[in-house]
């Protein structure tokens, strides 16, 4: 039988009674699936009910075949050897065993068929890009990133039918994604990835959209299911123009309607008044008017009814897709202006730069490199929270940095009020219709930052930056699109477009990064700062 996964009439709630699926029908086969949505819709919710990490308040999953699962935040036991991880000490064990002359019949059992498991695991580490890792080493000297990858490797080791991935690019720098992209590539059984990773769902067969409690189904990798979409939404506008002409029409008709129906009981009231016909006819005749008026208007009524209907349903359609808005006046740097300089600059856990490097007027910066090369120590020092061992540090305008983290928020605090602790002097309706053009309108205004979702709350992060007094002319991004679904990186897209400082984005995001702009690009490599190119970020291994 072929691996499959069967969700069927699937409900389930946050513990605040929030539903977040009722009688969801949905089944994954063989391929790869890239399952997207926006955040909040339930994804991760789904990984882990098919995974058996949470279990459903009604309906049934049901997977034919083993599942391995990737989950978001990957932890491991610092004191684990890595073999542990892996999943193969005992059988590693039993084979050194057999291999020093003990032929226990119980080391037989333990290693059954699997006597290349040693072998295999590090040719698969090799792959990863985790070949320098020795079997005995303990996982507590590896890197965040690496711990993704061992994690994976422990999994395809296992050979599982069903593979489930969610969010795995989050923690890995450029170098180790085309790993993990390659590993994704050559799967053969049923998998299903969660990503806001455009390159990796350039890699799967469809597309599973999460809407509403729904799946919809796209054939072929991320850039057809745009376009599938993109007809989509085409159609659905088309519609929406096509139900509100209708909906005109028929208040026309219903009002044209009503004013014949007025001119009729003014001409029988006056032939009554007349009487110019016997009582009982023209008591018949008032009657069956009256019954034919009402049925007339109720007609119309109907279908001015059914208009609305199919204009709402026509609206429902058409996705929401507020774009942030940021042409703020006093961020604009003009052309040759001084923004930033370093000298010779040296850092306690970073990249050294030798001799100097300027930033002048609006230029969009990208800074790459491997995990722990030191990008987020650089920007702390220049945003002045930390301090350089030697050299020389000197922003020329106002600048402000937005962490991974966004602790820049108060979570107790509503969206309004963290704005306005950035902007003390600014009146509740400048903030306010400042943030109305970062989507926040009326009550979301009003929302406490620890209530958002993760894009909400990278919006309400960004527009407290961006209101700032003074505004910012520097803004510096550390890892943006991490957590974010399509549509919020789109919106954050559109916001740095209209943004008219200069950029220091620090990404492993390479087609975000394309898509803002970059004028130069960074790369902290071998323990130095250097300018880079675009074919060099794009294509080295």
């Amino acid at each position: 039988m072929s691996s499959t996964i069967v969700c069927t009439s699937l409900s389930y709630a946050w513990p605040d009674g929030t539903p977040v699926f009722e009688n969801l029908d949905v089944t994954f086969g063989a391929g790869r699936t890239g399952l997207v949505g926006v955040n909040g819709s339930g994804k991760s919710t789904l990984l882990k009910l098919i995974a058996g990490e949470l279990a459903p308040a009604d309906g049934t999953v049901r997977v034919a075949g083993e599942v391995g699962y990737l989950p978001q935040n990957v932890t491991l036991d610092t004191a684990l050897r890595v073999d542990e991880a892996l999943g193969i000490a005992a059988r590693r064990a039993a084979l050194h065993a057999i291999e020093a002359g003990d032929a226990s019949e119980e080391h037989f059992e333990t290693i059954g068929d699997d006597w290349d498991v040693e072998e295999r695991a590090l040719a698969t580490l090799g792959e990863l890009g985790l070949g320098t890792l020795e079997l005995d080493r303990t996982v507590g000297e590896v890197s965040g990133g690496e711990s993704v990858l061992l994690r994976l490797a422990a999994l395809l080791l296992r050979r599982p039918d069903v593979l489930l991935l969610d969010e795995p690019t989050n923690n890995l720098d450029l170098y180790a994604r085309r790993r993990l992209y390659a590993a994704v590539e050559g799967w053969a059984g049923v998998m299903v990835v969660v990503s806001h990773d455009r390159e990796l769902l350039e890699h799967v067969d469809q597309i599973a959209d999460l809407r509403s409690g729904e799946v919809h189904w796209y054939g072929g990798n991320y850039s057809a299911y745009e376009a599938a979409l993109a007809v989509e939404q085409e159609a659905a506008q088309r519609m929406v123009r096509v139900a509100e002409a209708d909906l005109r029409r028929q208040k026309r008709e219903l009002a044209d309607a009503q004013i014949k129906l007025a001119r009729r009981k003014r001409y029988g009231q006056k032939m009554w008044d007349n009487k110019r016909e016997p009582k009982v006819v023209m008591g018949e005749r008032k009657r069956q008017a009256q019954v034919a008026a009402g049925k007339h208007r109720l007609l119309h009524e109907e279908k001015l009814a059914e208009a609305k209907e199919r204009l709402d349903d026509a609206v429902e359609a058409v996705r929401d897709d507020d774009e942030i808005r940021v042409d703020l006046p006093y961020t604009a740097v003009p052309q040759g202006r001084d923004v930033l300089m370093l000298r010779d600059l040296e850092l306690a856990h970073g990249p050294r730069l030798k001799g100097g490097l300027d930033l002048r007027g609006p230029e969009r910066v990208a800074l790459i490199g491997r995990n722990g090369s030191g990008k987020t120590t650089l920007l702390r020092t220049i945003a002045g929270e930390l301090a350089p061992v030697a050299g020389e540090v000197t922003a020329h305008v106002p600048l402000r940095f937005l962490p991974q983290r966004l602790d820049v928020l108060d979570g107790e605090l509503s969206v309004a009020e963290n704005v306005a602790r950035f902007a003390p002097q600014a009146t509740n309706n400048r903030i306010r219709a400042r943030l109305a053009r970062f989507l926040f309108r009326g009550a979301r205004a009003d929302q406490k930052a620890a209530t958002l979702s993760g894009g909400e709350r990278f919006r309400a992060a960004l527009a407290a930056l961006m209101l700032a007094e003074p505004a910012p002319q520097l803004l510096m991004l550390d890892e943006p699109t991490n957590n974010l679904d399509m549509a919020s990186v789109r919106q954050l897209t559109t916001a740095l477009e209209s943004y008219e400082g200069a950029l220091i984005v620090a990404s492993h995001d390479l087609p975000f990064l394309e898509s803002i702009g970059i004028t130069r690009w960074l790369i902290t490599e071998e323990g130095e700062l250097k300018e880079t190119t675009t074919e060099a970020v794009g294509y080295s291994a």
